[in-house]
């Protein structure tokens, strides 16, 4: 399956427009979900993001601490944030519910 191609400045303008929350950091798509009520819930959320991740092949790089889940996307093999993380972020701010 081909990967796709490193978004261009203009096209991840208008992809973050419609994803309150994220935003490039350090050259990858980054958001903190705070939003959680406890660690399993958390964790919870977690589990069902690793899920979605697998089926797109596509896994971020992440962390959890308590209630708090700290979250980069960024496509390794392009070099870059792609389609395939925004992807990935919008599943991942619907399974938040944000």
């Amino acid at each position: 399956m081909a990967r796709p191609t490193v978004l261009g400045p203009e096209e991840l303008d208008a992809a973050l427009a419609e994803l309150p929350g994220w935003e490039v950091r350090d050259d990858k798509l980054h958001a903190e979900f705070a939003e959680f009520s406890d660690f399993a819930e958390a964790f919870g959320f977690m589990a069902a993001v690793a899920t979605e991740a697998a089926r797109l092949d596509h896994h971020p790089e992440w962390s959890n601490v308590y209630s708090k889940v700290t979250v980069d996307l960024v496509t390794h093999d392009a070099g870059g944030i792609t389609e395939l993380d925004l992807t990935l972020a919008r599943r991942m701010s619907e399974l938040a519910r944000r």
